[in-house]
């Protein structure tokens, strides 16, 4: 059958919408389903059109956690030689003592929440994720480990890939426009520190509500950008 498409690359679509039909590539294969030869949506998203690949970036749900995501949580508890994290999945993330000292825990002389106590925030990637969706995280590696400084935003995880945008367009853009360090997580936290000033903070987080609230509206990008100018300048900061 020859592929035929019959949405257009942005447009909001709902669940159960066809997409297309024949000879297809489904990129995101979590959020569309066939039948039949022809393709639906199972969410309510955005339509992603690239040449004959079809899928649609959802725009609600929850996190599910897979191994390699990048994660901010939230501690939840202490135990004897672990961590009980909220990572805003349906279940609760573990991170070992082990893990984050890089070296056994002496209970004797030691105690965990010398280390991380209840409500401390840290970045983290997912290890694993095991049977009854147990996730066990690291912070193993280069900018992983406790959150010292800086605010957190939390948004709906499906709009994280707004966020991000294109090849990390939208991203760069908050960022060369704010002058933050700004961490996005997959799991809808994202992590805005070493701002020039408290506009510059207060701002960003601003624009971040503003793609969460309309990301499904097109013409985002510019809509953002025009959006920080004009805020800058009423703050009586410069946009260059």
């Amino acid at each position: 059958m020859e592929a035929s498409i019959h949405v257009q690359n942005r447009e909001l679509v709902t669940p159960g919408q066809i997409l297309g039909s024949g000879k297809l590539t489904i990129s995101t294969p979590t959020t569309v389903y066939s039948v039949g030869g022809k393709y639906y949506s199972a969410v309510v998203g955005l339509a992603d059109v690239e040449g004959e690949k079809i899928g649609v970036i959802p725009l609600e749900g929850f996190y599910y956690p897979k191994v390699g995501d990048l994660v901010i949580g939230v501690v939840t508890s202490v135990g004897t030689n672990s961590w009980e994290i909220d990572i805003k999945a349906p279940y609760h993330a573990v991170l070992y003592a082990s893990d984050f000292l890089n070296r056994p825990l002496n209970p004797a002389r030691e105690s965990l929440s010398d280390y991380l106590d209840i409500g401390d925030v840290i970045v983290a990637k997912v290890e694993n994720v095991g049977r009854g969706r147990v996730t066990t995280l690291t912070v193993k590696g280069k900018g992983f480990g406790k959150v010292s400084k800086g605010s957190l935003v939390e948004i709906d995880s499906a709009k994280i890939p707004r966020v991000i945008g294109k090849k990390g367009s939208m991203l760069q853009l908050l960022m060369n426009e704010s002058k933050c360090e700004i961490t996005v997580a997959q799991n809808g936290r994202i992590l805005v520190n070493n701002c020039p000033n408290k506009d510059s903070e207060e701002v960003v987080i601003m624009a971040i509500k503003k793609i969460e609230k309309e990301a499904h509206i097109p013409g985002l990008t510019d809509r953002i950008k025009d959006f920080i100018i004009k805020e800058k300048v009423r703050r009586g900061m410069f946009s260059g």
